[in-house]
């Protein structure tokens, strides 16, 4: 058995829409610069999960008003808000990372978790998976919510910390409260030991590092962006 048996690289939303399309650059605070290098980097990620034979599994959002909510269409009336990733649009294509031929894609259909895409878990089952590498868009939002679901189902957890950025809060407090609660790994993707399934190496000194996480990632108060 190879290091990334039992593994799969699950690309979040990585659409024009989020990342590339006016409306993406309009809501994100931060600087523009960081969305394309997010891009760029999962771009790669798919790249080396391929070399690696790590599975790639493609999730995609559309947000038609036929497919939301009514708690998701009162907020959006009341924040203004025009719906992203229309089914058929330039705005859900994917950007930069393409499926490949046989490659699986997921539709979340108005909806954060990719667990709640038909037939996403049942695929990763099917396949003996039991480690998700999350990239894509938003870690504070979409990958968050895929990653706590995934933990409460037994897969372990790593989030490439190069090939994902945060929407609402501060990134580096959103991934330290993913490694305190999901127990969560969130090395760069050049990062070898990324691929490979939590706890097949030896972890030394596991008792001290995980009390100096806890004291170093205690809960702070933190502020929306916006």
């Amino acid at each position: 058995m190879t290091a990334s048996a039992g593994t799969a690289l699950v690309m979040v939303d990585l659409q024009n829409d989020f990342c590339a399309s006016p409306l993406a650059r309009a809501r994100f605070r931060g600087d523009p610069a960081t969305l394309d290098a997010v891009a760029s980097s999962a771009a790669g990620a798919v790249e080396e999960a391929r070399r690696r034979g790590v599975e790639v599994v493609f999730v995609r959002f559309t947000g038609d008003p036929s497919h939301q909510g009514a708690s998701w269409r009162l907020r959006d009336r009341a924040r203004g808000r025009p719906p992203k990733c229309l089914e058929g649009t330039w705005g859900a294509e994917f950007h930069r990372a393409l499926p490949a031929a046989g490659e699986a894609v997921f539709t979340k259909r108005a909806c954060f978790d990719a667990f709640l895409a038909a037939g996403f878990e049942e695929h990763l089952r099917d396949r003996g998976v039991e480690h998700l590498v999350f990239a894509g868009l938003f870690a504070d939002v979409c990958v968050d919510s895929t990653a706590r679901t995934a933990f409460q189902k037994g897969f372990h957890v790593t989030v490439l910390a190069d090939c994902t950025t945060s929407l609402h809060l501060p990134y580096e407090e959103v991934l330290a409260f993913m490694r305190v609660l999901y127990g969560a790994r969130t090395p760069a993707s050049d990062d070898p030991s990324a691929w490979a399934v939590p706890g097949t190496e030896p972890r030394l000194q596991e008792g001290r590092e995980d009390q100096e996480e806890e004291e170093t990632c205690a809960p702070q108060p933190v502020r929306l962006r916006g």
